[in-house]
């Protein structure tokens, strides 16, 4: 048995909370079906994030194209921060009120994921970064995760259906298995060589029994030209001084003139990892970073009654504007009467939380994963990595 909901068992509101249940039961019991207007924010973010990636927007949609609710939203791959509205619904309460577990539970996970690939890449930079992460999560999830991964600026992905979803094809080098079981690491590189379409990069993975230089070296001699790469998964318990193993590998291999051979690493790498090692390493796998990340903390609030204004302890009320400029990124909320002006770096300001759907219709067509990561990545360039 697989614990797991399906589609149809989600679009029919049965993986919500409980007490969302009950208050639907109750206003149905007195007749009551007020008109609101509710907002979606992540009020902070974890590790002290200066910046999240808003991802599961297109999910969502699958939700509220059924439902006669309006919807403004910002556009997936939005970098935003923390206190602005991602999100407003306006419509009758139990049109829509049942949905909100589901909504909630759609972005948060989602922005986590592709807020951590997008950390990973403004850490690494030009340098490539693969998404290794499907063997530490539920694999019926698996093509979600690598999609988020994939948006949020990962290069590649390792999973045949998460590759699919997003249009690549998958990404991989040869696990420890090959070699152990072959029984030397050069005689696996050179089977992976003889047997694999020659469109797939050679990276031979160089820690399973000997010396990362030695082994470097060996393969190095094997393959010549046609060796891509060399990957290092050293396990933590084993490395020692993984950036002293870089260097003496690099150094070897220049020395005999494999200047073309890169140096990838994986093996529990986060961004902090990519920071260090990047004055050396050309391309990182990361995985549990990635698949694990902390779930960006939205909350559902409601924000107006039948156009009255009104919000719990802690809220602003009324629906409001995300005003972002253009050239600096900088964000503002203010009412949604006021209009848009110049930010004081001198460029213009623009609304980001943007008509979405109305009375359950889609009011454009949503974007492909390419197109959001390429959005991502021009945000990632004008933002910081840490406050």
């Amino acid at each position: 048995m697989i614990h797991t909901a399906t589609w149809k068992e989600v679009k029919e509101g049965l993986v919500t909370d409980i007490y969302f249940d009950r208050t639907k039961q109750i206003l149905q019991a007195k007749g009551i079906d007020l008109h609101v207007r509710a907002e979606v924010v992540a009020h902070v973010f974890p590790s002290n994030w200066p910046w999240a990636v808003l991802a599961g927007v297109e999910e969502c949609a699958e939700v509220l194209k059924d439902l006669p609710v309006d919807v403004r939203m910002m556009k997936e791959g939005t970098i935003f921060g923390t206190k602005l509205p991602v999100m407003e619904i306006s419509g009758k309460y139990l049109d829509f009120g049942q949905y909100e577990t589901t909504l909630l539970g759609l972005i948060c996970q989602a922005s986590g994921i592709a807020t951590m690939a997008a950390r990973c890449k403004k850490a690494a930079g030009k340098k490539e970064v693969i998404s290794f992460g499907a063997r530490r999560i539920h694999p019926t999830i698996a093509p979600l995760i690598e999609r988020n991964a994939y948006i949020g600026g990962c290069d590649g992905v390792s999973v045949g259906l998460g590759a699919r979803l997003i249009g690549k094809e998958p990404v991989g080098t040869m696990p420890h298995a090959l070699i152990l079981i072959m029984g030397d690491t050069v005689k696996a590189t050179k089977a992976f060589d003889e047997v694999i379409e020659p469109g797939v990069r050679r990276v031979s993975l160089i820690d399973t029994f000997n010396d990362e230089k030695i082994e470097a070296l060996n393969v190095a001699g094997e393959l010549g030209d046609r060796l891509y790469a060399v990957r290092l998964d050293t396990p933590r318990s084993r490395r020692g001084d993984f950036l002293e193993i870089m260097k003496e590998v690099r150094w070897e291999l220049d020395l005999r003139g494999y200047k073309q051979v890169k140096l990838f690493l994986s093996g529990g790498i986060d961004e902090m990892d990519i920071e260090k090692y990047n004055l050396l390493a050309d391309a990182y796998g990361v995985g549990t970073a990635i698949s694990n990340a902390r779930v960006v903390d939205f909350s559902m609030d409601i924000i107006e009654i039948d156009g009255h204004p009104l919000a719990k302890r802690g809220k602003m009320s009324g629906s409001k504007r995300v005003l972002r400029c253009k050239e600096c990124l900088k964000t503002r909320v203010c009412p949604v009467e006021e209009s848009p002006g110049r930010c004081s770096c001198g460029g213009l300001e623009e609304e980001i939380l943007v008509p979405f759907v109305s009375k359950g219709n889609l009011l454009y067509p949503l974007p492909k994963p390419f197109q959001i990561r390429e959005f991502v990545l021009q945000q990632l360039s004008k933002v910081e990595l840490r406050i």
